[in-house]
C-alpha cells in the first residue's frame, strides 16, 4: 500500500438511520460521530424497536436533507419520499425545544444493547412524521430523535474498554471505506456473471459505493483494503502534518456485512446476489467474532472535535490488524 498519497473523496451523511444519505464537502464532527449522522431513527410503534431497511428495503427512497434556517424559519431536517409515493414531505427542527416538538419520551430498544433514549419527532406543520412515515411504510412508526442520555459504543477486541458514545449508528461513530475496495468486489461480481446469480446486468452496471453507507471514502492507496490496516489516523488538509503525534480517528473493527448492501439506493430494489455473494468469495472470515460474516470498510471512533472535507489528506498513524 501506498498510504502516502490517500485523499478523503467522498463524506455522506445519513441523518435517518437506513435512509438516503447526503453528500456533503464538509461536516463537523465530535465523539458521536459527524453532526447529525444517524441523529434519528424510526421505530416500531408497538414495540419501540428500530427499522431499518434489512426488513424494509423502500426505507432507502426517504431522503433527508439538513436546511439551514432564516429568521422566519428554524434549522430543520426535510424528509421526502419518491413522487409516486402519493407521501408529502415534512419537516422537524434540528434543535426543537422540549414543548416544540419532543412531547413524548420512548425508550427505544436496538440491537441488543442497553436501552436508547428518544423522543418521537412531530411536524413543523401539517400531518405528524408518525403518520406519514406509516403511510409510507405501511406499518405504525415513530420517526424519533437521539435523546441527551450517552449511548457507549460495545467493546472490541482492540479495545476492551471502548468508552465513546454514538447515536443510532449500528455500533460505532463512523465508517470509512476506500474506492479501491468497493471497485474490487464489483471487479469480483464480474467474474461470477452467470453464477450463482449474478446476473447480465453487472457486466457494466456500477457498484455504487453508497449502498455500504459509509461515512468516510478514501481513494490513493493504489490498492483495495488499506482501511483493513489502518488502526491510526489523521485527517487534515495538508499534505504535510507538522505535529506527527497528532491522531484524530483510531479504527476499532471490521465492518461485517449483512444483505443490506444489495439494495440498489436508486430503485429500493433488492438485488439477489451482488454484493454479498461476492464478498462471500474473498472477504469471509476476517473478523473472528463473526467469521461466516463478509467484511468490508472498517468502524472507527473519533478522539476530539474538528471538521473535515473532501479533499482531505489521510494521514496513517499507525497500522496493524484492525
Amino acid at each position: 500500500f501506498d498510504t502516502s498519497n490517500i485523499r478523503v473523496t467522498k463524506i455522506l451523511i445519513h441523518p435517518i438511520k437506513s435512509c438516503k444519505g447526503t453528500p456533503v464537502q464538509q461536516a463537523r464532527y465530535t465523539l458521536e460521530g459527524f453532526e447529525y449522522d444517524r441523529k434519528w431513527c424510526i421505530i416500531h410503534a408497538h414495540n419501540n424497536s428500530v427499522v431499518t431497511a434489512r426488513q424494509l428495503s423502500k426505507m432507502v427512497l426517504i431522503h433527508p436533507r439538513i436546511v439551514s434556517g432564516s429568521s422566519l424559519k428554524p434549522d430543520r431536517l426535510e424528509v421526502s419520499f419518491p413522487e409516486n409515493s402519493g407521501c408529502e414531505p415534512f419537516s422537524v427542527p434540528l434543535n426543537p425545544g422540549e414543548e416544540e416538538v419532543c412531547r413524548l419520551r420512548r425508550q427505544v430498544y436496538y440491537n441488543l444493547l442497553k436501552d436508547i433514549d428518544g423522543y418521537i419527532c412531530e411536524s413543523l406543520s401539517g400531518r405528524s412524521p408518525s403518520t406519514i412515515l406509516s403511510e409510507y411504510l405501511g406499518c405504525s412508526v415513530h420517526l424519533v430523535m437521539k435523546g441527551p442520555r450517552p449511548r457507549l459504543c460495545p467493546p472490541t477486541s482492540r479495545f476492551p474498554k471502548l468508552d465513546v458514545p454514538s447515536y443510532f449508528q449500528d455500533a460505532y461513530p463512523f465508517l470509512i471505506i476506500s474506492g479501491e475496495s468497493v471497485a474490487a468486489v464489483q471487479g469480483k461480481a464480474r467474474e461470477m456473471i452467470g453464477s450463482q446469480g449474478v446476473g447480465e446486468e453487472w457486466t457494466e452496471r456500477e457498484l455504487e459505493i453508497e449502498r455500504f453507507r459509509p461515512n468516510i471514502v478514501i481513494k490513493g492507496a493504489g490498492a483495495p483494503f488499506v482501511e483493513d490496516i489502518m488502526t491510526e489516523m489523521t485527517i487534515a488538509s495538508e499534505k504535510q502534518v507538522v505535529d506527527r503525534a497528532t491522531s484524530l480517528a483510531r479504527l476499532v473493527s471490521k465492518c461485517t456485512r449483512c444483505m443490506l448492501p444489495n439494495v440498489d439506493t436508486v430503485t429500493g430494489v433488492r438485488d439477489n446476489a451482488v454484493p454479498f455473494k461476492p464478498m462471500m468469495k474473498f472477504r469471509k472470515g476476517l473478523d473472528p467474532a463473526r467469521a461466516d460474516a463478509p467484511c468490508l470498510g472498517c468502524n472507527g471512533i473519533f478522539t476530539k472535535e474538528g471538521v473535515m472535507r473532501v479533499g482531505d489528506w489521510v494521514h496513517v498513524r499507525q497500522t496493524g490488524v484492525v
